[in-house]
């Protein structure tokens, strides 16, 4: 499917000590299968939350996100909780992987929860690790691995139930330049090879300039950079 996400007047406030915060004031973004774009800001800016409404993580106070011309937010909460698990994958800034599981374990457990798993997905899995560069360490578990071999780990499992949108949070956040950079290969790598929509959160301007489109958030409103 050619995936389009378009975001339309997006708001989203919440509530303060002092009264209503507007954390986004009208954003208005548009993105199609193949696409990347960087997001920057300073802290408080917005970044997060836009990622997390456009990822349904979190509803808007007014205004659209929809998915090929379907609204996400429409949906009942079982459904919706389905249709981000299958079309939107997910890299933090921390893994998230559960220690007790192996690599290949950890890539397999957005498959769980709607039952998607199966030989095929297993098939599917080992596929992602080797192009991740760790077919060596499939059977390790988290503790045994460095920062960016955990990340790489995140990135193949955001991308085992074959999203169109990968959302990205600081995926380089915890990690020295030099692992940074080679994350950051494979993330543009990855979004070329299955075709993604490709959109990360950064605070280094060095990653921000490696992506298709570079908006920065200001004070809730987004601004072509």
């Amino acid at each position: 499917m050619d995936t389009r996400l378009a975001i339309s007047d997006l708001t989203k406030t919440f509530p303060g000590e002092a009264g209503p915060v507007d954390v986004l004031r009208g954003v208005t973004l548009g993105l199609s299968k193949g696409e990347s774009m960087s997001i920057t800001g300073q802290s408080g800016s917005g970044k997060s939350t836009l990622l997390h409404v456009a990822g349904t993580l979190d509803a808007p106070t007014s205004g659209t996100v929809t998915f090929d011309g379907e609204d996400p937010f429409a949906l009942r909460e079982p459904d919706l909780a389905r249709f981000r698990n299958e079309r939107v994958g997910f890299v933090f800034q921390d893994h998230h992987l559960l220690p007790q599981y192996s690599v290949i374990e950890n890539v397999l457990i957005p498959t769980v929860p709607f039952q998607t798993g199966g030989p095929r997905a297993e098939t599917r899995a080992v596929e992602l690790v080797e192009r991740v560069g760790l077919s060596h360490r499939a059977n390790h578990r988290p503790a045994q691995l460095s920062g960016g071999e955990r990340q790489r780990v995140a990135v193949a499992r955001a991308l085992i139930n074959g999203p169109g949108v990968l959302l990205c949070d600081e995926p380089t956040g915890n990690l020295d330049p030099t692992t940074a950079e080679a994350v950051a290969d494979l993330l543009l790598e990855m979004h070329a090879a299955e075709g993604t929509i490709l959109i990360v959160v950064t605070h280094s301007l060095e990653l921000a300039a490696r992506f298709g489109r570079h908006v920065r958030m200001e004070s809730g409103v987004c601004v072509e950079a």
